[in-house]
């Protein structure tokens, strides 16, 4: 039996009813063939997969590969076979997740610490002495590799590259106890909430001068200017750099209990919740500053991506079953899965309308783990409700493993169609770092172990 779509939703049984009907008949169509009930040997053996991927396809080719030794920094561009190409300088961005991978690795697999230690503390140097501007305060949006501005980034700051250096910064602090790496994350939020923080109506103005005043919104030709590099509108609020500055407020919560900084992550917390999350489970991409949306397409790679977002920040605010919290989390991943999984193949495809039919059916990298992550995030929560999410899981699982990733060269292709078949193929470029397959490879892997334990 197939339930229409929108009644999934709004009956919040998009995810059950969506995987469950028909059970394991269902096979290779509806579901992961082979499924394995959960319990403890499926946990180990999902885990042990994993944790293999995590090192063959992450950590082993992106370092020390990365490490650039003549410049600092790490160097962003790669071909398929990982060699290297012509860079596009030092992206704020790209610094920042690098050195946040690094030092994670550091700090949660102590026998790769002695590898990984050395390139969190390469990564700190680059954002202490070149990204962080000496003259006028904030993190450069971009430099090129002798750490000059450039035509291609200016000399503006964005709330999104900044929040990446703040992330790392602080991960940096815990992998390396430095006091340097706290005081340049202390000293970059200040800056950003200083410059940035909208006390009229909450949230951050994204793009700054290089003086951290906020750039206003503006048109040419009727077309909205549009941010260098990352397409954002000029002069607007955007989903995705709130969802990232919830990320990395979290991060430097986890070390730094300021008082401020505890009441703009609550802000940034319900901002996501209750402005950029709507019913059913989609969220809107681009806003006024006053938070008005405006009209564009659901992505269902970062609704995924939000719902472990804020429950981790729920989790680090002392909100760990916040009921509000995880009722949206929940909606955006069955929303997510009502309209924008493949059933078929698995995996989450590009983006679509909120209430209707994928529009774009190629399916990135990021998507994919991030899904992989919030996935079994969800069946922790509710697997003694159902054991849809873990089917999902394993699905995705199976697709990322058999498709995403290049058994040829190893790593995992940036985009493949539906089926699984490659259409990008560069390894590395400035928006594709070890971030999100890093991170979510981590965590899988912690958290089945921790799910075998309690069998």
């Amino acid at each position: 039996m197939t339930v229409p779509k929108k009644n999934q939703v709004i009956a919040g049984l998009a995810l059950v009813l969506a995987l469950c009907t028909g059970g394991a008949a269902r096979g290779q169509q509806g579901g992961a063939s082979n499924y394995a009930a959960p319990g403890k040997d499926a946990y180990l053996k999902f885990a042990e997969e994993a944790e293999l991927m995590l090192r063959r396809d992450v950590l082993d080719v992106w370092f020390p590969r990365t490490v650039d030794t003549e410049h600092g920094g790490f160097h962003s561009n790669f071909t398929r076979d990982w060699k290297k190409s012509p860079g596009d300088g030092k992206f704020s961005v790209f610094q920042g997740r690098m050195t946040w991978v690094a030092a994670q690795v550091a700090m949660r697999r102590p026998d790769l610490k002695s590898q990984f230690l050395p390139a969190a503390r390469h990564g700190l140097e680059y954002l202490l002495s070149v990204m962080w501007d000496k003259e006028q305060g904030g993190f450069f949006w971009g430099l090129d590799d002798n750490g000059r501005v450039t035509p291609n980034f200016t000399d503006g700051k964005h709330l999104y590259g900044m929040s990446f250096c703040l992330y790392g910064a602080a991960a940096a602090y815990k992998a390396t106890n430095d006091a340097r790496a706290l005081e340049l994350a202390k000293r970059a939020f200040r800056w950003m909430d200083e410059h940035a923080h909208d006390a009229k109506n909450g949230g951050y103005f994204e793009w700054l001068a290089r003086d951290g005043k906020p750039v206003a919104a503006g048109t040419q030709s009727g077309k909205v200017q549009a941010i260098p590099v990352n397409g954002f509108p000029l002069g607007y609020k955007s989903m995705n750099t709130h969802i990232h500055l919830l990320e990395s407020f979290t991060e430097l919560y986890h070390v730094w209990k300021d008082e401020t900084l505890r009441r703009r992550l609550a802000e940034l917390l319900s901002i996501v919740r209750e402005r950029t999350c709507v019913e059913p489970g989609a969220m809107n991409l681009y806003f006024t500053n006053d938070w008005r949306a405006i009209p564009g397409h659901d992505s269902y790679g970062h609704d995924v991506e939000t719902a472990y977002l804020m429950l981790e920040a729920a989790e680090a605010l002392g909100q760990k079953n916040d009921a509000a919290t995880e009722r949206m989390a929940r909606l955006l991943v069955d929303h997510a899965l009502a309209y924008g999984w493949d059933e078929t193949h698995g995996g989450f495809y590009r983006e679509g309308t909120a209430a209707g039919e994928a529009e774009d059916t190629k399916k990135e990298w990021w998507a994919q783990v991030e899904g992989l992550n919030t996935l079994l995030l969800m069946h922790e929560k509710y697997g003694r409700e159902t054991d849809a999410y873990f089917r999902a899981f394993q699905h995705q699982w199976q697709f990322i493993r058999d498709r995403q990733v290049d058994r040829e060269f190893r790593g995992l292709y940036d985009t493949v169609e539906r089926d699984g078949t490659p259409t990008a193929t560069p390894k590395a470029r400035m928006w594709k770092a070890a971030y999100h397959d890093g991170r979510a490879l981590l965590n899988v892997t912690e958290r089945l172990r921790r799910l075998a334990a309690t069998q």
